[in-house]
This record gives C-alpha cells, structure tokens and sequence, in this order.
C-alpha cells in the first residue's frame, strides 16, 4: 500500500487527506466534482474580504449565514425587508443574476428563518419601493435596494 498526502484549496474550503493512493484519488474525484460549488464559499481572513470589496466596490457582498445577514440588515421584523434582505443574500451568495421567488422562500426554509407570509406579496411592495425590478417571471434587487438595506 503506497501512502500518499493530498491538500487542495478552492475558495474558503479546503481539503487534506492521507491515505492509500487508489482511495486519496476517489476523493480526490468527489472534491473536484463539487468544484464550482466550493468557488462560490467566500475565504476567511481580512485579506481575502479585501479582495472581495475590491472586486465589488459597489456594494457590500453577503457574507456569512442568512440569520447573520438579516440581523445585520435589521431584516427580522418587516416581511417585506425581510424578503428583500434574503433576496439580496440568494443572489449574492448564489451569483444569479435572476431569482424567482420560490429562491428566497426555500433559502429562508432551509436555513430555519421563518416564512414572510405572502411572497408575493412581498414582492410586489418591493417592486413599488424601487427595491427590486420584475423580468418577466423573475426579479433582481436594485442598487437602491442594497443602499436601503445599508
């Protein structure tokens, strides 16, 4: 049995193993399946938020877990600022360029933050706030939505 040492580092994630060559390659495999999924996890440290603020200058990125983020954005008592924070969180942490709204509905669902009631709702007064823009069946949040939000 050949012994062999692995460390990789993708993103904020990093994975070291040890062990026999065929089994180090199988998950050698799984990591590198998973890829572009780890690029997406945000590094720790002031140095690499530098480089994150430096590639973004326009507005802050999410950061952090979604209860961490609507606490910091005051978000946790209005369902329609609710609704706009965990939208902004979605398409930041996730890159898309467009959300649906059963996006931020399963992102509040699956990280245990309470539903908003009437997504829809919800929605559609952000919408009328200029906070979010509709395209077609899908929506973004505005550079005036991330400056209310701070």
């Amino acid at each position: 049995m050949a012994e062999a040492k692995l460390e990789i580092r993708v993103g904020g994630v990093s994975f070291s193993g040890e062990g026999d060559g065929k089994w180090l390659s199988e998950q050698l495999d799984k990591v590198l399946e998973k890829i572009p999924e780890l690029a997406n996890v945000a590094p720790g440290g002031s140095e690499s938020n530098a480089q994150n603020d430096a590639q973004e200058p326009s507005h802050q990125k999410a950061n952090g877990t979604l209860a961490s983020f609507l606490t910091s954005k005051n978000a946790k008592s209005s369902k329609t600022r609710k609704f706009l924070a965990a939208a902004l969180w979605v398409q930041d942490t996730e890159r898309k360029d467009r959300l649906a709204t059963g996006d931020v509905t399963r992102a509040l669902s699956q990280h245990s933050q309470g539903p908003v009631g009437n997504a829809s709702q919800c929605l559609a007064q952000n919408v009328r706030q200029g906070f979010i823009v509709k395209d077609g069946k899908q929506f973004y949040v505005t550079p005036e939505g991330r400056t209310d939000l701070g």
